[in-house]
């Protein structure tokens, strides 16, 4: 059985973490899913938090664990602006 809950609502993640031999690129594959099966107004830093407590101490070398852990780091960090924005106006 696979649990779903708010914070991996297709249980995409956790069959990942069951899957032997999965790539890295298999997982950040699967975390796009994830991703974009969440509502629009989640607290993805608060679902990502919560999935690798959930996961990553039974698994700390898993691929998934390491996507789960880039994807929470990236949220948090800076982007860089892009287009018209980013130009030098003068």
């Amino acid at each position: 059985m696979t649990p779903r809950d708010e914070t991996d609502p297709k249980g995409l993640i956790h069959e990942a973490y069951r899957i032997d031999g999965i790539t890295a690129e298999e997982c950040r594959s699967i975390f796009l899913d994830w991703a974009l099966s969440l509502p629009v107004d989640s607290d993805n830093s608060s679902l990502l938090q919560r999935l690798l407590e959930r996961h990553a101490g039974a698994a700390p070398d898993h691929p998934m664990t390491q996507v789960l852990t880039d994807g929470l780091t990236q949220i948090t960090s800076p982007r860089r602006r892009g287009g018209w924005r980013a130009r030098p106006r003068g």
